[in-house]
């Protein structure tokens, strides 16, 4: 691939610090729930603008853990359908009942007028995606309408991390927030999540559910059905390196972005990208782009097989609703998510990208296009 989906980023000089201080871990035999782990989750804490943060081995284990602690079990955590499965997987796997909900173009988020009519007395929680790392700029109306029912807003910022609305974190604008860190995120641990949260409860109750539901560390005291979701000390020395990178990682997808932005209007109407709102700064995890007219599967063929580009995942293809998994799952209909997860692609991002790439993606995207339309004019001609 001359210009790949997404790529990894890790300096050389990061390399060695990394391996140095898992050498430490080694030497010393502190291999968990070290100080590496405690570093990292104060470095976050600060990140998010929160009080407290907690290290978990999974994006996924976050998120149910969040869920656990707000207690959840037998009742319904509204969802957005247009999420990866974990965070719907998430609340059955904490003892809840999913109740999708619809998401709307701005933003690809969860849709206000949706949330409306999916809350109701059995309604334990909500579930806010920060897609692609924009975070909506409907956020407050939709905390507001979580805090006039009584019901937790929980953020799910695995695509957010160092994301900004008017001065505000992600992570911050819910009762908590679950990151994660897989290594196609901005940033990577290997594997790994993080729990963000002001709530004293919450944070307490997640030291104890992510290491098998012990009352303390250093005891067999069992308090609470817990699990084995403890984050090692090497993924978080990784985490940490990453970490002190982010703000120079974002930056560069920014400017990646500030090409795709300067040339699509070019090729508008048949792309339009979707823009983080004013007042915003994200972590460009994804650069979303909405096709009109144009076949993407054909579209995604020629970039990849004619010109070497390829495309990221979509965000995402098929909603939740329509997963075999959640086939006995209850909704109404949820025609916008399906009209976004139908026809948008995702440009290639990454830290290590240049300006030179962006250039040659757009170049590429243009050529693709007219290659793919022309069989189609041909055809109605």
């Amino acid at each position: 691939m001359k210009v790949p989906a997404a790529a990894i980023h890790f300096p050389e000089e990061d390399r060695g610090w990394i391996l140095a201080r898992i050498g430490e871990c080694l030497e010393s035999g502190r291999l968990t729930l070290g100080p590496n782990g405690a570093a990292f989750e104060e470095a976050f804490a600060q990140l998010c603008q929160v009080r407290y943060a907690v290290a978990v081995n999974s994006g996924t284990s976050a998120l149910e853990i969040i869920l656990r602690t707000i207690g959840v079990e037998g009742r319904e955590v509204v969802v957005p359908t247009n999420t990866f499965y974990a965070t719907a997987g998430a609340v059955l796997h904490a003892g809840g009942r999913i109740r999708f909900a619809d998401c709307e173009p701005e933003s690809f988020a969860l849709d206000v007028a949706s949330l409306r009519a999916a809350l109701g007395p059995q309604t334990a929680a909500v579930i806010l995606v920060h897609i692609g790392g924009i975070i909506t700029p409907r956020i407050d109306e939709i905390r507001a309408m979580c805090d006039a029912a009584g019901v937790p807003l929980v953020e799910d910022a695995a695509h957010a991390h160092g994301c900004l609305l008017n001065g505000k974190s992600a992570g911050s604008f819910g009762r908590a927030a679950a990151f994660s860190f897989y290594p196609t995120k901005v940033m990577t641990s290997g594997e790994g999540g993080m729990i963000v949260t002001n709530d004293e409860a919450i944070y307490r109750e997640a030291i104890v559910y992510r290491d098998q539901g012990k009352e303390g560390f250093a005891t067999n005291f069992h308090v609470r059905l817990g699990y084995n979701w403890r984050m090692s000390e090497p993924h978080a020395v990784i985490g940490l390196a990453q970490l002190r990178r982010l703000g120079e990682f974002t930056a560069r997808r920014a400017e990646v972005a500030a090409v795709y932005d300067a040339g699509l209007p070019g090729l508008a109407p048949r792309v339009a990208a979707v823009q983080p709102p004013p007042g915003s700064l994200s972590s460009y995890y994804k650069y979303m782009v909405l096709l009109s007219g144009v076949d993407r599967a054909a579209l995604k063929s020629v970039l990849r097989e004619e010109f070497g580009v390829a495309l990221s995942g979509e965000v995402y293809e098929i909603p939740c609703h329509l997963q075999p998994v959640f086939a006995d799952v209850n909704h109404g209909p949820l025609p916008k998510a399906e009209d976004l997860c139908a026809r948008h692609v995702c440009l290639p991002v990454s830290a290590k990208m240049t300006v030179d790439d962006a250039r040659y993606v757009l170049e590429s995207l243009e050529a693709a296009m007219a290659k793919v339309e022309a069989p189609a004019k041909t055809a109605r001609s």
